[in-house]
C-alpha cells in the first residue's frame, strides 16, 4: 500500500500540513529548509507518490497544462516542449500535448478536448496574426504563447528576438560582401513569417539595399514549397547571391533549388537559415543559421504561466524576447566574381 502524507507525518513527528507544504514546490519556502529535506528523504524512502486528483479536489485544479503545437514533425519544437516539461514537472504540473497540423479546424477540436480535461492553462505555439480562438480562450484561461505573437489580442509570450536575429543574418552576408540579398519569408498568415519579413525589410533599408521583389513568402512552412518558391526567385533574378530563409526547413528548400539550377553553395549562392534545428550541422553543406534558445523559450513560457496561475491572473502581460545567436557553417561565403 502506498504511503500517504499522514504516514510520512507520523514517521517524522510533524503535522500532515507541514509535509504537504514541504512536498509542494510552490509552498516549500514556507517550511524550514532542514524540515523540507527530512520530508523529501522520508517520502522517497517510503515510495510516496503524489495524488494529483486529490490535490485537484482541494484546489479546484487539475494540475495539467494544455500544450498546443502546430507541427510535431518540425524539429524546432521538441526542445521547447522539453523546456516546458522540465519546469512544469518541478512545480507538480503535467503537460498534455496536442498537434494541430496548422489547421484551424483541428486546432479548435484539440483545444476543445483539452478544455474537457479541465486543464488549468494553455501554452500555445500555434498563433496566426488574426486568431479569434485565442481571444475566446484568453477570456477563460491563463495563456502563454511560445515562438509566436498575435495581433488580435495582447497575451504573454516568449520568443526569440526576431529583429535581432534577422539583423545578424543580413549583417553576416553583407559583411562578406553580398549586396544582392533576398529573403524567403514564411507564410503571411503566420506571425513568425510576418515578423521576420518585416525585420528583413527594415535591416535592408538601413543598409541602403533594395528589397524590391526580393522578399517573397511561401504559403506553407515546408521544404517542397520553399524549393518551388526559391526556383522562381532565382529564375526571375539571377543576380541574387545570398538568400536569408525564415527558418531552416525553408533554407533546405533553397539549397535543393540551387542544386537543381546547378548553383554551387556557397560559391554561387550563400544560404542562411533560422532556428538551428537539430542536425543542421549534418546537411550538405552544413547550414549557417540563427540559433534560437529552444529549451529556454519553453522553460520561460512555463514559468510565465505558473506565475500567472499563482497570482490568479493578477500579473501584467509580459512579452519576453530571448537573444538568438549566429552560427556560421559552410553554407555561406563571399560572393564569387
Amino acid at each position: 500500500m502506498a504511503a500517504t502524507l499522514k504516514d510520512i507525518a507520523q514517521k517524522l513527528g510533524v503535522h500532515p500540513a507541514t509535509v504537504s507544504r514541504a512536498l509542494n514546490p510552490r509552498t516549500a519556502h514556507l517550511v524550514n529548509a532542514a524540515t523540507v529535506e527530512r520530508v523529501r528523504k522520508a517520502a522517497a524512502a517510503m515510495n510516496y507518490v503524489p495524488n494529483p486528483m486529490a490535490s485537484g479536489l482541494r484546489t479546484s485544479r487539475s494540475h495539467t497544462i494544455g500544450v498546443v503545437i502546430p507541427d510535431l514533425t518540425n524539429p524546432l519544437f521538441p526542445g521547447m516542449v522539453r523546456g516546458m516539461q522540465d519546469t512544469l514537472s518541478r512545480a507538480g504540473y503535467t503537460p498534455l500535448l496536442v498537434n494541430t497540423d496548422n489547421d484551424p479546424a483541428t486546432e479548435a477540436q484539440m483545444v476543445a478536448s483539452l478544455r474537457a480535461r479541465r486543464v488549468d492553462g494553455f501554452i500555445l505555439a500555434t498563433a496566426r496574426r488574426d486568431h479569434p480562438l485565442l481571444v475566446e480562450l484568453a477570456s477563460r484561461f491563463p495563456i502563454v504563447l511560445i515562438n509566436r505573437v498575435t495581433e488580435s489580442i495582447q497575451l504573454p509570450s516568449v520568443a526569440a528576438d526576431d529583429q535581432h536575429g534577422i539583423r545578424l543574418a543580413v549583417d553576416h552576408v553583407y559583411d562578406m560582401g553580398h549586396r544582392e540579398i533576398a529573403h524567403l519569408a514564411g507564410p503571411k498568415w503566420s506571425s513568425t513569417g510576418h515578423e521576420r519579413a518585416q525585420a528583413f525589410n527594415r535591416v535592408m533599408r538601413e543598409l541602403g539595399l533594395s528589397v524590391a521583389k526580393r522578399n517573397v513568402a511561401v504559403t506553407a512552412w515546408n521544404i517542397e514549397e520553399a524549393k518551388e518558391t526559391a526556383m522562381g526567385m532565382l529564375a526571375r533574378d539571377p543576380r541574387i547571391t545570398a538568400i536569408v530563409a525564415a527558418n531552416d526547413q525553408l533554407a533546405i528548400g533553397v539549397i535543393e533549388a540551387a542544386r537543381e539550377r546547378r548553383l554551387r553553395i556557397p560559391r554561387d549562392l550563400s544560404v542562411i537559415g533560422y532556428n538551428d534545428m537539430p542536425f543542421m550541422d549534418l546537411v550538405d553543406p552544413p547550414l549557417t543559421t540563427i540559433r534560437v534558445p529552444q529549451h529556454e523559450i519553453g522553460s520561460e513560457a512555463a514559468r510565465l504561466l505558473l506565475s500567472h496561475l499563482a497570482e490568479e491572473g493578477g500579473t501584467p502581460v509580459k512579452q519576453v524576447r530571448l537573444t538568438p545567436e549566429l552560427v556560421v557553417r559552410a553554407s555561406t561565403g563571399p560572393p564569387h566574381p
